[in-house]
């Protein structure tokens, strides 16, 4: 059984080798590297290095994972017979994904592993780019890049930039996340003889065309603050400064029970965006109800109970706990069938942490539309249902015709028995109620502008005008609305 022994070839040239890496390699009967397309390669060939690449399985697959698999499948046999030393650019363990698994194979297979070492291009790139890495310092794969990965205050080194396709890759997601124009650094060959910098605006990045393997991208941390107007750990910031010294007198005084009325007067706000499909307002009203949690995330955070990432996290594991025909094994194909699922994990949830049941707390209910709907949707749960849409129709019209025969004295039980048919018809036909009464008040309240505009146009007040007129406004509205 033989060794592997790794090691780095640095991020210049032969005279940016450490001595001990350079004996190694004259003393080795040959050398295996990932690739020839480094500069000390050509140097060390001179001293009389021999090298044998792999630069030919890069040809044979089209996915990277496929080319590193090859690579380390091919040390490892080779292994079981002689030592080898296997060379790649930089340190082994910096930006090498073949080190990563050579290092796990090697472990299963019981072949010893040296790694040596070697000289990092990130340490060429901090002074190349006279950055200090102790101010916070990022570094992503170029390949696999995220928006939510990237930390805008940071020094962001983006690697693996080896070519114009991921380049594009690249600046179409940092595009999402900063301006335009914002000027990044090109680095080539870094601490080499051949180091290039160039800066260009991000929306250029990909027309530079010297991109290669010794390419990275240099993003500088965001100092213009209005750039963080997007990140919501900076909204989170201005929050907690409203309501902390030197902050808003309104803010400060707020509890979660005096913004109760708040958070539902957005929401109805929401509805009436998504009525009108204005997706401008939609986001501005989406964000007055994002600030409600976060004000509510703030009182909890003063007073110990909780945070704002207590929120995150209890909602990222209810969404996975909820899902386990996502993020599990279940299998489903239908919306039903996800409901069902739904309702029975909250059932469970229900049992596990002792909850009353709702038919207990209609008092804590927003509004008493909302507590009928939730507790039909209880009882029905139970099996006491209606069987058929005809059903709710019939007892809609028989609690109609209950009221009309009712005494003055009656009318209150008569009404609500009334109202309760109608949830239960909303119920029915997949309408919620209170979203329902919503858009109709909505739309009351638009058509009835539309007619106290045309009277305030005649000069008289509406009490003056004939209901035949009155109607023909409303109707009027209502065509435009069409």
């Amino acid at each position: 059984m033989g060794t592997i022994k790794v090691v780095g070839l640095g991020a210049g040239g032969l005279d940016q080798m450490p001595i001990g890496i350079y004996r190694t390699m004259k003393q080795a009967k040959g050398v295996r590297v990932r690739t020839l397309d480094h500069p000390v390669v050509e140097e060390l060939k001179q001293e009389g290095v021999t090298f044998s690449s792999y630069d030919h399985i890069y040809e044979t697959f089209d996915a990277f994972e496929n080319v590193y698999d090859a690579i380390v499948e091919d040390l490892i046999e080779r292994a079981q017979n002689e030592d080898l030393v296997y060379a790649v650019p930089g340190h082994p363990f910096v930006a090498e994904k073949t080190v990563q698994l050579l290092h796990q194979a090697a472990a299963d297979e019981h072949v010893q592993l040296e790694i040596v070492g070697g000289a990092s291009f990130l340490d060429q790139m901090y002074t190349s780019l006279r950055i200090d890495p102790i101010e916070g310092c990022q570094i992503l794969d170029g390949t696999v890049l995220k928006q939510e990965e990237v930390q805008l205050r940071h020094h962001l080194i983006i690697v693996q930039v080896y070519d114009s396709l991921i380049a594009s890759d690249v600046k179409l997601t940092l595009m999402e996340i900063y301006p335009d124009d914002y000027e990044v650094t090109i680095v080539t060959a870094a601490g080499s003889s051949e180091e290039v910098l160039v800066n260009v605006p991000l929306y250029e990045l990909d027309h530079y065309t010297e991109v290669n393997n010794l390419t990275a991208v240099y993003v500088p941390p965001i100092k213009d603050e209005t750039l963080f107007y997007k990140d919501l750990n900076y909204l989170k910031t201005i929050i907690a400064q409203l309501r902390g010294p030197g902050g808003c007198p309104w803010d400060q005084k707020q509890t979660h029970q005096s913004l109760k009325r708040f958070l539902l007067e957005e929401s109805y706000e929401v509805f009436e965006a998504i009525d009108l499909e204005d997706d401008e307002q939609l986001t501005e009203e989406l964000g007055d109800v994002l600030l409600q949690v976060l004000l509510h995330a703030q009182i909890g955070e003063e007073s110990g109970y909780f945070q704002l990432s207590d929120v995150i996290g209890t909602l990222t594991e209810k969404m996975i706990r909820r899902h386990p025909h996502v993020f599990g094994d279940q299998q489903v194909e239908t919306a039903e069938a996800v409901s069902s699922i739904w309702q029975e994990v909250k059932q469970k949830e229900k049992e596990q942490q002792g909850h009353v049941d709702s038919r207990q707390e209609i008092s804590s209910f927003p509004s008493m539309l909302v507590a009928a709907e939730t507790l039909q949707k209880d009882v029905a749960k139970l099996g006491f249902e209606y069987e058929a849409i005809e059903q709710v129709y019939d007892k809609v019209v028989e609690e109609l015709e209950e009221i009309k025969a009712a005494g003055p004295a009656e009318h209150e039980k008569e009404y609500g028995d009334l109202l309760l048919a109608v949830v239960s018809l909303g119920r029915f036909i997949k309408q919620s109620p209170e979203v329902s009464l919503h858009t109709a008040l909505t739309t009351f309240l638009r058509r009835f502008a539309y007619v106290e505009t045309q009277a305030n146009e005649t000069g008289k007040t509406m009490k003056e005008i004939d209901m035949n007129t009155l109607e023909t406004w409303w109707k009027e509205a209502k065509e435009l609305e069409n």
